[in-house]
């Protein structure tokens, strides 16, 4: 969910490299279909629920070159940090939805 569908586009698209799919039906609500590689991300426009954990992640092949990226465009980034199989890093995106940044190891 996402309170600014333009800015959500903008903050995929120009941000994290996602592109805009033309194929959205119109579901009388605003919202946009994005590509992420072979996966894909449903913005839809409305209230953010609580925050209890629920993200999804993006997979990176250079974790550290993108946060440095986000961060030298002023994003807040948390540090890296590794598990058994891969190294994460989680930011928010303008609406507040928690994003997952991924590389695997």
């Amino acid at each position: 969910m996402v309170d600014d569908v333009d800015e959500a586009i903008n903050f995929y698209t120009k941000t994290l490299g996602l592109t805009v799919r033309d194929d959205r039906p119109d579901f009388g609500v605003g919202g946009a279909w994005l590509d992420a590689g072979n996966q894909q991300l449903h913005l839809v426009e409305g209230n953010l629920p609580t925050q209890k954990g629920q993200h999804f992640a993006l997979l990176f092949e250079d974790l550290d070159a993108v946060i440095d990226q986000l961060r030298s465009e002023g994003f807040e980034v948390g540090d890296p940090f590794a598990t058994p199989f891969s190294k994460q890093s989680i930011m928010k995106d303008p609406a507040g939805n928690m994003v997952e940044l991924h590389q695997r190891l």
